[in-house]
C-alpha cells in the first residue's frame, strides 16, 4: 500500500510500504479521510522521542471495513485502544487506562496510509447521510467534547449561565467552542493569532474572536470558564488572568509544559485548574451522534488535499503556528510593558525575552535544539 511516512525532522515521504495484517479481533480498514493532528506537527518537527522515524502518523481517521463481519461497513476510527480490563476502563476512565496505545505510536502505525489495521470495538458506524470527511472530525471534536464534560462537572452555575472564553482557534479550541455552544453557551470568545483562522471561526459560529495580540478581549477575571487549547506559558498566563473567582480552567494544549500559571491567584481565589486528555470511548461515541444530528453545526471548515501532498500540507500548517507562538510572546512583552512604563528595561529582561522567543523558536523547529543551546550560550555569556 501508499503510506506517508514521517522519515526525520520535517521530512515526511509518500511510498510503498507492506499492509498491515490484522491480528485476532481486528479488522482492516481502507482510510477514505485523515486529519493532520498538532501532535502529528509535534512529531514531524521532531519534538516527540515517543514517535521515532520512520513512522506512519496520523490518528484521526474514517473509511471502510474490508475484512471480517462488518466488511462495507463505513466507520470513524477511535485511536485509542485500551485493555477493558484495568480500574481505569473498568471505571469508564478508557482514556487513562495504563496500558492504552494509540495509532501513530510504536507499536501502531498510523492512518497516514491506504490501509489501517483496529480492534473491531474502536470502529463506530457512520450512517448513510454522514459523509466521510465529516465523521474524520469526531476525534478532534471529541476532545473537547471531554473538556466540555469535565468542565460542567466543577461549573458552579448551568454552562448556559457561564461566560466561556477558548484560548486558540485550531480543531481542538474551535471543536471545544462548538461543544460550548451546542450544550446552551452563549457568551463564547475565541483568543486566535492567526488571521485565516479567524476567518474560519467567525464563519462557524456566533462567536467573539479576537486577536489577544492587539484586540481588546473579555476583561480580567470575568469568565467562568476557560478552556486552554494552545497550552504554552503565554495562554496559560492568560487563562489565570481570564478566569473569575471560583471558575474553572480546562487545559486541553500540549505546547510547553511549564510556565504561565498563576498559582497564588489561583489559591486564593478558589480556581479549579483541570488536565483533560483526549476523551474517553463514551465521549468519542457521544461526539459522533451529535455530528450525525448536526448539533455541532455544518462542519465544513476543513481543507482537503490528497496524502500524497502530505509534505506541503505539513509545511504549509507551520506558518499559522508560527505566526501563533511569535504572537503570544509578543502578548507576554506587551504585558510585561504595561506594568513597567516607567521602568528602563534591564539586561536581564532583555536575555530573558530573547531566549524566549528562541525557545518558541526551537519549539516550531525553526531552531534545533543545538542551534539553541548555542545561542542561549551565547546571550547568558555576554
Amino acid at each position: 500500500m501508499k503510506a506517508l511516512v514521517y522519515t526525520g525532522p520535517k521530512r515526511v515521504k509518500f511510498q510503498d510500504v507492506p499492509d498491515p495484517v490484522p491480528e485476532p479481533g481486528e479488522a482492516l480498514v481502507e482510510v477514505e479521510y485523515v486529519g493532520i493532528c498538532g501532535s502529528d506537527m509535534h512529531a514531524f518537527l521532531g519534538h516527540d522521542e515517543r514517535r521515532p522515524e520512520p513512522l506512519i502518523l496520523g490518528h484521526e481517521a474514517a473509511g471502510t471495513i474490508l475484512s471480517g463481519p462488518r466488511k462495507g461497513a463505513r466507520v470513524a476510527v477511535n485511536p485509542l485502544v485500551t485493555c477493558g480490563v484495568c480500574e481505569d476502563c473498568v471505571d469508564g476512565r478508557t482514556n487513562l487506562c495504563a496500558a492504552r496505545q494509540i495509532i501513530s505510536m510504536p507499536p501502531r502505525e498510523g492512518a497516514f496510509a491506504g490501509l489501517l489495521r483496529m480492534p473491531e470495538e474502536n470502529l463506530l458506524d457512520i450512517p448513510k447521510n454522514l459523509s466521510a470527511d465529516r465523521a474524520v472530525l469526531t476525534e478532534p471534536i471529541a476532545c473537547g467534547w471531554h473538556a466540555v464534560n469535565l468542565a460542567e462537572k466543577a461549573l458552579r452555575r448551568p454552562l448556559a449561565a457561564s461566560r466561556a472564553v477558548v484560548l486558540g482557534g485550531g480543531a481542538i479550541g474551535l471543536g471545544a467552542a462548538l461543544v460550548l455552544a451546542g450544550r446552551g453557551t452563549v457568551d463564547i470568545s475565541i483568543a486566535e493569532t492567526n488571521e485565516e483562522r479567524r476567518k474560519t471561526l467567525r464563519g462557524a459560529g456566533a462567536f467573539k474572536v479576537y486577536d489577544p495580540a492587539s484586540d481588546e478581549g473579555p476583561e480580567a477575571g470575568s469568565a467562568q470558564l476557560v478552556i486552554d487549547a494552545f497550552g504554552g506559558p503565554a495562554t496559560r498566563k492568560s487563562a489565570s488572568a481570564l478566569v473569575r473567582s471560583g471558575g474553572v480552567i480546562v487545559h486541553i494544549g500540549l505546547s510547553v509544559a511549564e510556565g504561565g500559571l498563576n498559582v497564588r491567584r489561583m489559591t486564593l481565589q478558589e480556581v479549579t485548574f483541570i488536565g483533560a486528555y483526549t476523551y474517553t470511548a463514551l465521549d468519542f461515541r457521544e461526539t459522533l451522534t451529535a455530528i450525525v444530528s448536526g448539533g455541532l453545526g455544518p462542519l465544513d471548515w476543513t481543507e482537503i488535499r490528497p496524502l500524497c501532498d502530505g509534505q506541503q500540507a505539513f509545511t504549509d500548517i507551520r506558518r499559522p503556528d508560527r505566526v501563533q507562538n511569535q504572537s503570544h510572546t509578543q502578548m507576554e512583552v506587551n504585558e510585561r510593558r504595561r506594568f513597567t512604563v516607567n521602568a528602563p528595561p534591564t539586561a536581564t529582561d532583555d536575555v530573558a525575552t530573547q531566549l524566549e522567543k528562541l525557545e518558541g523558536l526551537m519549539n516550531l523547529g525553526t531552531l534545533t535544539k543545538e542551534e539553541f543551546d548555542a545561542q542561549k550560550a551565547r546571550l547568558l555569556g555576554s
